[in-house]
């Protein structure tokens, strides 16, 4: 089973194909594009389409999308999701979204309550709240927080992070965070897999970007 992975939540992100037969938890990860943030508009879509010519795969042969759903960047979630639903609605495959946080959750290897978080910037974190078994999570909450409210939060539970400068900032204060390598394709992928056999995809209308922060539109249009 071909599945096509992209996440376009951050500064930078990738575009990847991966393989899995039905009825294993293995997948294997054919080959992962880098892409380049501020210009995934332009990328996107051809990288997709050069990803598959390589291989000699065409667009009918995805079997599903497994695409990062946030949080992070307004701009590159909005384009990377709007491409992954045309696809989509054009080929009539599944859709399974993914987490960023949950990633980072499952990836601390830490059985139990496990806070995943990512830097928001303005002073802020994405933190996810996950009760964490084996290479699943179950998610109980995700708040933006104050940096240094999070602080305060990671020396007392399992914390883990992906962000360097976070998690030299939580070690500064005490707090026993577990840094994480970069979030890639295989860990996307992985996690993408497991709840594509579960079942848990969305058609191309329910494919919804979880921001957790309102945008500075809904902000200023409140006040």
């Amino acid at each position: 089973m071909l599945l096509l992975v992209t996440d376009t939540s951050g500064k930078n992100g990738f575009v990847a194909l991966a393989r899995a037969a039905e009825g294993e938890s293995k997948i294997e990860v054919i080959e992962e594009v880098p892409l380049s943030g501020g210009t995934f508009s332009a990328q996107l879509v051809p990288q997709i389409a050069d990803l598959l010519s390589k291989y000699r795969f065409h667009k009918s042969d995805v079997a599903a999308f497994i695409v990062v759903a946030g949080p992070g960047s307004f701009t590159g979630l909005r384009v990377g999701l709007a491409a992954i639903k045309a696809l989509a609605e054009i080929l009539e495959k599944a859709i399974v979204p993914v987490s960023l946080l949950e990633i980072a959750a499952v990836s601390a290897g830490r059985p139990g309550r496990v806070l995943a978080a990512l830097d928001a910037g303005r002073g802020e974190v994405y933190v996810g709240e996950y009760e964490v078994a084996d290479d699943s999570a179950r998610l109980m909450e995700e708040r933006l927080f104050p940096t240094e409210e999070f602080l305060s939060l990671a020396q007392e539970q399992t914390a883990a992070t992906p962000d360097s400068n976070l998690a030299s900032r939580a070690r500064a204060a005490g707090a026993p965070i577990v840094q994480l390598e970069p979030i890639r394709a295989a860990a996307t992928a992985k996690l993408g897999w497991r709840k594509l056999c579960d079942g848990e995809v969305v058609s191309p209308e329910q494919l919804e970007a979880n921001y957790i922060r309102r945008s500075d539109a809904e902000i200023f249009a409140k006040k």
